[in-house]
């Protein structure tokens, strides 16, 4: 089974950047797809960003313009850029790898944006 390892959450200002990162175990294109998912306290996991096989890329409407979603197909890893960070933003971030209907996940990274 993939394993997925996340880096960069932290603590940042409203208005600030972060950078997070996930490096798979494996080939990110025995995937359908790779994506960021985030689940705040008392909320469902939501998907943030995707970015399939074919590179097409899906943004939650509330991140778009904010967050970009990039890989690097040949460290199998991806990144996602998020900058004019909310309070809003803060949540547990997952990096996933979709294949159909598989989900799998990574230990999650904290993410808190304070006012």
């Amino acid at each position: 089974q993939v394993q997925l390892v996340e880096s960069g959450g932290g603590l940042v200002q409203a208005g600030g950047s972060l950078r997070l990162s996930c490096a798979a175990s494996e080939n990110i294109f025995n995937f359908n797809a790779m994506a960021w998912h985030r689940q705040a306290p008392g909320m469902q996991r939501e998907l943030v960003a995707s970015i399939n096989v074919g590179g097409r890329i899906d943004l939650l409407d509330s991140v778009k313009g904010r967050f970009t979603i990039s890989r690097d197909n040949a460290r199998n890893m991806i990144a996602l850029q998020m900058d004019n960070l909310k309070p809003e933003d803060t949540a547990v971030y997952y990096c996933a790898a979709h294949l159909l209907s598989r989900r799998y996940w990574g230990q999650g990274t904290q993410v808190t944006v304070s006012s």
